[in-house]
């Protein structure tokens, strides 16, 4: 006799897929917990609530899949149940559900492993950037074994499914209309309370982050990141009077050299750092570093010596070691820096609507009467790059496939042609060739008389670790400390290269990170993983020096601003580290949390309008909660209002 589940309906393939996903769910979190068994907690009130929670989760996400097929029992009659039709429809839906499904387990292993965390924004935009993210995958995986595997696991549960008799009695069994009607509203119930009264963020019930994050469900939080993209600030935070806002703002961006430029919502001001008019004028050439950890530098203790030539750095350029990124993505770290303004919940500036003609540190430029260029080694399609720079008064030199700007952008862009490549992966041409290509156009701008500031994106240290071979003693795709030795030999020959050139003397480099290899730990903000080196490379102007004073992204241009001794207008937050006025802090944040730090103590926004306050152990990287402060939350949010208020209501522009 063939072995049945101990039920007998048309429902048997709704409730053996539903045992079968609670089930891999709950392996897949034990899984997570045990990849950070030192990390997350396994007090049993904690492993209790996190398998729980997750399990809760794991319900909604198999009730909203599952719509559909109880929507389907309930529409068809009893008369076409087990015809030819039917059958054609439930074996192929099933198989390719239970496909896709896989697929999806074996996805969030993958994503874990690079991001620490369940499908997020992230996983969000990498569906819209399909040809980067597919080819990233296939060179830094065996795709094919992948795929093999995902085939085979649903091959295997599919017989499975038949070998127990399911599809028989799917095929077998009539469906009496109270049963039908029944199943749909409870059906339609359950994903309406999902729908409507389940946040995603109610699994953010843990101080330690792990232990929230793996209480989520991956499908649920990518849907939920899909929805939430970009969050109005006063709908989600706390919030205070506008006026006093601006006005904590105002006091903080306050010295002898700025004048405000009116009393309203604004900090429009002018700042004078010369009393003689002996303002500066050298070439700049920018670059921001893929991922470039401070931990990977022999100066905070990394053993490894593979950023020599930046070692070497340290003591021949104006250093700064308490220097810390805005976010954890390339665009959060290039609105940090074009726009120097604090991180808005969401999206990054770049990649929102109504982002062109904005006052960046391209405007500064400009006015001083330089040519401003964005050189990057991929498609500038990727991340909105393209259409956000060449928005904002930037040429475009990039590995475009056929993308253009849009119609309403002025700005020229220029193809990196293949007879300029030695070498290429899924992000873009290694970092030598990225140079080589800036050296000719810098070149031909000197030749030109043009004075220059070209922002340079480097991709050379990223998944999948690919790069030139015999250029380092670590072979390519082996992993990341492979990447950033080569990062640092190829930033060694960039300069070794423009030494050579006439225009050398007369031109400062700017180096930074654009944020940290890895963002996650168990706090909410794992700050350690914010800190990020920056340099100032070849000014005769100002001697060398390691700067310790804690700052930001933000601060990095107005810095060299004040060394060039420019008067300029300025809508920018970021502030002269050099004043003896600036008052050290950092603004660091996820799309979701904003916190403000100084020295060890950090003031942390959520959405809910939540916020905690906490101390920093440096030392451990552990946050733990202490009395709030009532100035210092406001302050806080004064930051992060005031930003929000600016670009919302087109005051950046």
């Amino acid at each position: 006799m063939k072995k049945t589940v101990n039920f007998d309906s048309r429902y048997s393939l709704v409730i053996a897929f539903s045992l079968w996903f609670l089930t891999f769910s709950f392996v897949l979190r034990f899984v997570f917990l045990f990849w950070h068994f030192d990390e997350a907690s396994w007090r049993f009130l904690d492993l209790i609530k996190t398998i729980f929670i997750g399990s809760f989760f794991d319900f909604g996400v198999v009730s909203f899949i599952l719509f559909p097929s109880i929507l389907y029992i309930t529409i068809l009659p009893n008369k076409l149940i087990g015809s030819f039709l039917d059958k054609c429809i439930v074996y192929f839906f099933s198989f390719l559900t239970l496909f896709i499904l896989v697929f999806t387990f074996l996805a969030e292993i993958t994503f874990w492993e690079e991001f620490k965390n369940r499908f997020n924004f992230i996983a969000v935009d990498y569906l819209i950037y399909t040809y980067e993210v597919l080819s990233n995958i296939q060179e830094s995986y065996n795709i094919y074994l992948l795929v093999s595997i995902v085939i085979a696991i649903t091959v295997f549960f599919f017989w499975l499914f038949k070998k127990k008799s399911i599809y028989e009695n799917v095929f077998k069994n009539k469906v009496n209309l109270k049963t039908r009607l029944t199943s749909l509203s409870i059906s339609l119930f359950i994903v309406f309370l999902f729908l409507k009264f389940i946040p995603n963020s109610m699994a953010e019930w843990s101080s330690n982050r792990y232990n929230s994050e793996i209480s989520k469900a991956g499908i649920y939080s990518f849907f939920a990141a899909f929805r939430n993209n970009q969050m109005k600030y006063e709908r989600f935070y706390t919030t205070v009077d506008n006026e006093k806002a601006f006005g904590m703002i105002k006091k903080n961006l306050s010295d002898d050299k700025t004048t405000f430029s009116s009393d309203k919502l604004s900090i429009h001001r002018t700042i004078n750092d010369t009393a003689t008019n002996n303002e500066v004028k050298k070439n700049v050439i920018f670059i921001m570093v893929e991922s470039l950890s401070a931990s990977f530098m022999e100066k905070n203790g990394n053993t490894e010596k593979i950023t020599p030539f930046l070692d070497s750095l340290v003591t021949k350029s104006i250093f700064f070691d308490n220097l810390y990124a805005t976010g954890t993505r390339t665009v959060r770290g290039m609105e940090a820096i074009t726009l120097s303004i604090p991180p808005t919940p969401g999206q990054s500036i770049v990649k929102r609507p109504e982002n062109h003609n904005l006052f960046t540190i391209a405007t500064v430029f400009k006015s001083k009467n330089y040519t401003t260029n964005f050189f990057y080694g991929g498609d500038g399609y990727f991340d909105n790059m393209n259409s956000f720079f060449g928005g904002n008064g930037f040429d475009i030199y990039d590995r475009g496939r056929g993308s253009i700007l849009n119609d309403d952008i002025k700005t020229k862009r220029y193809n990196i042609d293949d007879n300029e490549v030695t070498f290429e992966n899924a992000w873009g041409i290694c970092d030598e060739n990225l140079y080589d290509k800036v050296i000719t156009i810098a070149d031909k701008q000197y030749k030109d008389n043009k004075l220059f500031f070209n922002f340079v994106m480097t991709t050379s240290n990223h998944r999948p670790y690919t790069y030139p071979e015999n250029k380092i003693d670590i072979p390519s795709g082996t992993g990341r400390s492979g990447a950033v030795k080569y990062t640092d030999y190829a930033l060694k020959q960039l300069f070794e290269k423009a030494k050579t050139k006439e225009w050398y003397k007369n031109t400062i480099f700017v180096i930074i990170a654009d944020h940290c290899a890895s963002s996650a730990g168990k706090n909410e903000i794992d700050i350690a993983n914010y800190h990020i080196p920056a340099f100032i490379i070849n000014s005769s102007e100002i001697e060398s020096q390691i700067i310790g004073k804690q700052c930001s992204q933000i601060d990095l241009f107005p810095t060299l601003f004040s060394i060039f001794n420019w008067k300029y207008e300025s809508n920018l937050f970021g502030k002269n580290v050099f004043d003896p006025s600036f008052e050290e802090r950092a603004l660091l944040g996820t799309y979701r949390k904003l916190t403000l730090m100084k020295n060890d103590k950090a003031m942390i926004l959520s959405d809910q309008k939540k916020q905690t306050f906490n101390k920093w152990d440096k030392k451990t990287n552990n946050l733990s909660t202490i009395p709030m402060d009532k100035t210092f939350l406001e302050e806080t949010i004064a930051w992060y209002q005031t930003a929000d208020y600016l670009f919302t209501h087109k005051l950046l522009k």
